[in-house]
């Protein structure tokens, strides 16, 4: 494992979902969320994830199903009421499965 991808996925991947939250927060009403968090959230999810594996340089594909992976488990917390630790949860999932993953790099040699 790369500890210095995990840290750095972690805090972009956290850093793009704050971000992104914030901004949809401030556009849309809450009510948007209520009715159509199930399909914000993941496209959300994804798009940070995807994002997060471009910036810090591993393979995109693999880190987009690491992202599914992490978000199915956060998905739990959400069901429970405990979204944001749900989300806390994945970021450190997400990190984990990316700090495994070869470089963009070497997943095309």
């Amino acid at each position: 494992m790369r500890f210095d991808v995990f840290w750095r996925v972690a805090v972009v991947q956290l850093v793009a979902v704050a971000l992104l939250s914030v901004i949809l927060a401030a556009v849309f009403s809450h009510g948007l969320f209520e009715d159509w968090g199930w399909l914000a959230g993941p496209a959300a999810w994804l798009l940070c994830a995807w994002l997060t594996a471009r910036i810090v340089g591993v393979a995109v594909r693999p880190a987009l199903l690491g992202a599914v992976l992490a978000g199915l488990l956060s998905a739990v917390a959400v069901l429970v009421d405990l979204h944001w630790l749900g989300a806390a949860v994945a970021v450190g999932l997400f990190a984990l499965w990316c700090a495994r993953l070869p470089s963009r790099e070497a997943a095309w040699t």
